[in-house]
């Protein structure tokens, strides 16, 4: 069997990383399509290292630009590298461009697509990452859900044919690094700062960082929550910054240590030990909780209800006073319980494709 696996963004290399190990080791011939939906070596090209992921196979280099301009980029590439590969399955993670040209290229060559993270909903269409998950998951044969919300928003879409909760691949990456996350991480230590004593922050979906007085309230935001922030900067969110000025605003806030982008293990190295985690990105939400890190999400909304639930999450905006008190307030007592499976998606994802044979 041969699958082309199509990644573009961070998420997506940590997520694939598991996937492919384990069809590895049962035999399946992975061709790995990086569409270079980020390009910046500190996004991309260190993570495949870091993560022990191949090397492309092919890269399109697709870039920046408008969203129509960006996915039209992919979906010509995409199409290229199929009839020239022929797989059996295209496999697709989250909710990028990458995954919604991925999933259309595939079902307009009636290639069979799975959709790794099936059934997550913001329920905000604002959202692109809502519109491409969305339609991912109606183009998909196989959907691979990470958790019962998931299964039950896809059932309330009238989705129930192949789809299977496997658990959720980012829990197997936590797995196999986790006994290796520092004590103390170094970048903390540089600063001064001690385990539990320190945010971590990062931020950069388009709501935030393309409106200047959004980043605004948010850089006023860190700015008073009475702790040293590590602010891991996403490269458009460095964009924005300088484009508008705020950059100044940034260097005036005395507790708020801006950094570049972050390894994987590095960033959770320092989520594990933080006092909690300061985020727009729907990934650490959930890693955070996977970690014992309190988060505090800095958008409207969230795929991840499941942390909200159990109280490890507070859905704030850039809402500074509800904000603070959610870090006030903390954490529940006792034991977190397993919300997205026990390390071995990735096996399930490698089985269930081996179980069902391309069509005729």
């Amino acid at each position: 069997m041969r699958v082309v696996t199509v990644v573009g963004a961070r998420p997506q290399f940590i997520k694939a990383a598991p996937v492919s190990a384990a069809l590895r080791a049962v035999g399946v011939e992975e061709v790995l399509l990086h569409t270079g939906q980020h390009y910046d070596d500190a996004m991309s090209g260190a993570f495949f290292a870091e993560l022990g992921l191949a090397e492309p196979a092919h890269n399109l280099g697709a870039g920046s630009g408008s969203h129509a301009a960006q996915t039209a980029r992919m979906l010509t590439g995409i199409e290229e590298v199929l009839f020239a590969e022929s797989p059996d399955w295209v496999v697709v993670y989250g909710d990028t461009n990458s995954t919604l040209a991925g999933a259309l290229a595939a079902a307009k060559l009636h290639i069979p697509v799975a959709h790794v993270e099936a059934g997550l909903r913001s329920f905000d269409r604002r959202m692109p990452e809502e519109v491409n998950r969305i339609v991912a998951d109606h183009l998909a044969t196989l959907c691979l859900a990470p958790s019962p919300a998931a299964v039950a928003h896809l059932r309330s879409e009238g989705i129930t044919e192949s789809v299977v909760q496997v658990g959720d691949v980012m829990v197997d990456s936590l797995h196999r690094i986790a006994a290796s996350l520092p004590a103390v991480p170094p970048l903390a230590a540089a600063h001064g700062m001690e385990p539990g004593e320190y945010l971590v922050c990062t931020l950069h979906r388009a709501a935030t960082t393309d409106d200047p007085a959004r980043l605004a309230q948010a850089i006023d935001l860190l700015g008073g929550m009475g702790m040293p922030v590590i602010f891991s900067v996403h490269p458009r969110t460095r964009a924005a910054l300088g484009r508008s000025g705020l950059d100044r605003h940034l260097a005036a806030s005395a507790n708020v240590v801006p950094v570049g982008p972050l390894g994987y293990s590095e960033l959770l190295g320092l989520v594990a030990r933080a006092r909690a985690v300061l985020t727009d990105s729907g990934g650490l939400q959930k890693e955070a909780y996977c970690l014992g890190t309190q988060c505090i999400t800095l958008r409207a909304e969230t795929e991840w209800v499941e942390t909200v639930d159990a109280g490890w999450n507070s859905v704030v905006d850039l809402d500074a006073a509800r904000a603070r008190a959610a870090l006030e307030r903390g954490v529940p007592a006792g034991e977190r319980a397993e919300l997205y499976g026990d390390g071995h998606a990735a096996e399930r994802i490698a089985a269930e494709l081996l179980r069902f044979p391309r069509p005729a």
